[in-house]
């Protein structure tokens, strides 16, 4: 086996001192996934962690820190590029929906009356090397993909595959149920993402109210987010709707729930909103860097409500918002796609009502928080 290609050392930011008003969220721990007893116990901790807050953390996922060191470091070197190198990686198809590769920052209109805007640069890479996607990459990255790869299996295999094992039984589901149709070699829009928000001045925070990504929900199934300890990512609670900061705990993921596990529960299990705002002060001055999966199922998955549960059918969530309105219920491709498109739409004003408010598929308008 090969030695390792030297990445350098990643040093992460020191965490803010200050007294912020921190979420108060459960820890999930999958040590005690390998039995019988410890798996019934997890998943009613899950399913509550789901309900009350769709925020929760993991930890003992069997992954080295060293192994997310190194993801750390890829990252910051892809980013350290010149502009114009990345710009190579752009992907065709970016204002339709695409989305695999480089996505520059400044699509986003911040404050249209100095032309602020966002500085959020993104680099997804489709997970699956089974040639369904073809997938051009800088040489940092392709010098690296074996070992994106096993990260990105690993993270399927030790957190995702347990995740909606533990969901399968909280809904009294086969075990296999939503492992089955989040199978890591099928075709999905599965991706691991690197994500930089550069930093912004006190006075540009201040003209665009600290807010630097407006409330809003993912399209998949479960978002993985890595321990970033520059403080920025808030929640609003399901049930007081108050903003909580999302405090980073050493060793652990932060998982949330997304659109389309909304759509498979009726709404039993919410999409949980959240946003990024600017850092507390003493760490404005710093850029985050920050490492996440996003896990999605199959393509071919038709998104109606799992009406074979019987904990859906006791409490009455049989049909989502696709199936009472008796409307087309799109595949996984198909909403991706649209959500996706409508994420990337390129030079609208933050405030913009069309925008927030789009209908985005017949059955699903989108919605933009503060």
């Amino acid at each position: 086996m090969s030695a390792p290609v030297s990445l350098g050392s990643y040093t992460y930011v020191e965490e803010t001192k200050e007294e912020l008003p921190w979420a108060d969220l459960v820890t999930l721990d999958l040590a005690k996934f390998s039995t019988p007893e410890g798996r019934k116990e997890l998943a009613s901790f899950l399913i509550k962690a789901l309900r009350e807050k769709g925020f929760f953390y993991v930890k003992n996922f069997n992954i080295s820190q060293e192994a997310v060191n190194r993801q750390f470091a890829l990252g910051r070197q892809f980013y350290e590029l010149p502009l114009e190198e990345k710009l190579k990686y752009v992907p065709e198809g970016l204002d339709q929906g695409q989305f695999n590769g480089y996505v520059p920052a400044g699509r986003r209109v911040y404050n249209p009356e100095t032309g602020l805007r966002d500085r959020v640069e993104i680099y997804n890479i489709y997970i699956e090397f089974n040639g369904d996607f073809k997938h051009n990459h800088p040489k940092i990255i392709q010098d690296n993909l074996p070992e994106i790869e096993t990260f990105a299996r690993s993270l399927h295999s030790e957190v995702l595959d347990p995740l909606h094992t533990l969901l399968a039984i909280a809904l009294e589901l086969p075990e296999d149920y939503f492992t089955n149709i989040h199978k890591y070699d099928v075709k999905s829009e599965d991706h691991l993402r690197y994500m930089k928000y550069s930093k912004y001045t006190p006075e540009e925070n201040a003209s665009i109210g600290n807010l630097w990504v407006r409330g809003h929900t993912d399209l998949g199934s479960f978002t993985l987010l890595f321990r970033q300890p520059v403080a920025a990512l808030q929640i609003r609670d399901p049930i007081t709707q108050e903003w909580w900061w999302v405090k980073p705990q050493d060793a652990t993921l932060t998982v949330n729930a997304c659109d389309m596990l909304s759509f498979l529960t009726a709404g039993y299990v919410k999409s949980t909103i959240h946003r990024v705002v600017a850092p507390p002060k003493d760490q404005q001055h710093v850029d985050r860097l920050g490492l996440l999966y996003f896990s999605r199922p199959h393509n071919d998955v038709v998104l109606k409500a799992v009406k074979e549960s019987p904990v859906l059918q006791r409490e009455g969530f049989t049909e989502n918002q696709f199936e009472r309105s008796e409307l087309s219920v799109p595949t996984v491709e198909e909403f991706t796609f649209a959500k996706q498109k409508w994420q990337r739409t390129k030079d609208i004003p933050r405030d913009d009502p069309k925008y927030n408010t789009a209908t985005i598929l017949p059955g699903f308008t989108e919605q933009v928080y503060a």
